[in-house]
């Protein structure tokens, strides 16, 4: 449940999630399974070794955590873990949560309502027009704007709403701005809204990392918005794990003619919710039911399983868990239906696999060869 953290915890905490190979599926799995990150920490060379790990597993040291902790104070930012009080309650209720953000600027806007204005990069100017009218109205009315920072209509959505809050949440680290032409918005946001990362200080967005911040920006919302959006743009991804999340989505119209607007009007075509303005997007959120979004720290209750037995059991149904995983993503809960096994079992041999660098696990349940 809720509760502050000593300053060892926490430090063991961001050490954990900082560890390669452990992404916040492991995370989780390896706080339900060993009750603390400290034993958790110590458990992970045994299990990356039974995974198949041959190289020694990089975890951070405690001074580098304080070192990041110490700059990311400097530049006023605060590093919150997830079963942190100050952690928005809407990024607690995914599934699973990143297990620590850090915030730049007013921590106090991400307990409001949000909604996700996100579009092209390639923008139109009408769609640049769209994504600042859609933000001033929602701003307007005491929503706060969440988006990626990106060039083109989410650059345009913070921008509108500055006034009224806005919050720009970043695939690389809190001291990475991309891209560069955003610096003077960047420093905009951080005076005047909140800037938010998962990633460690110094770190430099790649392609990859990009998703990852999309779930973040959807996850803190009760509704993404895309205004703009070819058929193979990357916004989709917003829009998909935010149906996945359970959050409205919603889309922009266009013509037939733009190719901007052909991903936005597939939306539409697969059930998203038409709007045309901040007042129709408006009406929609405002019937969302809060209560979608499950209490935090829900998910660390129940009687921790047993380590040694979950071991031995992963033991004996690891290769043959391994041989049913391709580079296709897959469900863990098909792959023990497939495997004749237990999910417990299975997923116990998928942590170890993914400490060992072999295989990924991916929020929502996906498990593929890395």
């Amino acid at each position: 449940m809720r509760r502050e953290l000593s300053a060892a915890e926490k430090r063991d905490w961001i050490r954990l999630a900082r560890t390669p190979n452990v992404g916040p599926v492991t995370f989780y799995a390896l706080i339900e399974r060993y009750q603390d990150a400290s034993a958790a920490l110590d458990a992970l060379p045994a299990l990356a070794r039974r995974g198949g790990r041959v190289d020694p597993m990089r975890i951070p040291k405690p001074a580098d955590i304080d070192r990041e902790m110490d700059r990311t104070d400097r530049m006023g930012g605060r590093m919150i873990a997830a079963v942190e009080p100050g952690f928005p309650d809407a990024l607690a209720a995914l599934d699973p949560p990143p297990p620590v953000i850090s915030v730049l600027g007013d921590r106090a806007l991400l307990t409001r309502d949000c909604v996700a204005i996100v579009g092209s990069r390639n923008a139109s100017a009408v769609g640049l027009r769209m994504a600042g009218d859609f933000a001033r109205g929602l701003g307007e009315a005491g929503l706060m704007v969440v988006s990626g920072m990106a060039r083109g209509v989410d650059s345009a959505a913070h921008a509108a709403a500055l006034e009224t809050g806005t919050a720009a949440v970043l695939a690389g680290g809190l001291d990475h701005i991309y891209p560069r032409e955003a610096e003077a918005l960047y420093d905009e946001i951080r005076r005047r809204g909140a800037i938010l990362s998962e990633l460690p200080l110094g770190y430099r967005a790649t392609a990859r990392d990009f998703p990852r911040r999309n779930r973040l920006v959807s996850g803190l919302s009760l509704g993404v918005i895309v205004v703009e959006a070819a058929k193979r743009s990357g916004t989709l991804i917003t829009a998909r794990l935010a149906g996945e999340q359970g959050r409205e989505v919603m889309a922009v119209p266009g013509s037939p003619l733009d190719p901007r607007a052909g991903g936005t009007n597939r939306l539409i075509q697969q059930g998203a919710a038409l709007v045309q303005n901040a007042d129709e997007a408006l009406e929609i959120i405002r019937d969302l039911p809060r209560l979608s979004l499950r209490e935090p720290g829900e998910g660390f209750a129940g009687k921790p399983p047993d380590p040694e037995a979950l071991a031995k059991a992963a033991d004996q149904a690891r290769d043959h868990v391994l041989s049913l995983i391709s580079t296709a993503p897959a469900h863990r809960d098909e792959i023990a239906r497939q495997a004749g096994l237990p999910p417990a079992v299975v997923f116990a041999a998928l942590v170890e696999l993914e400490l060992a660098g072999r295989v990924s696990l991916e929020p929502g349940g996906a498990v593929r060869l890395a």
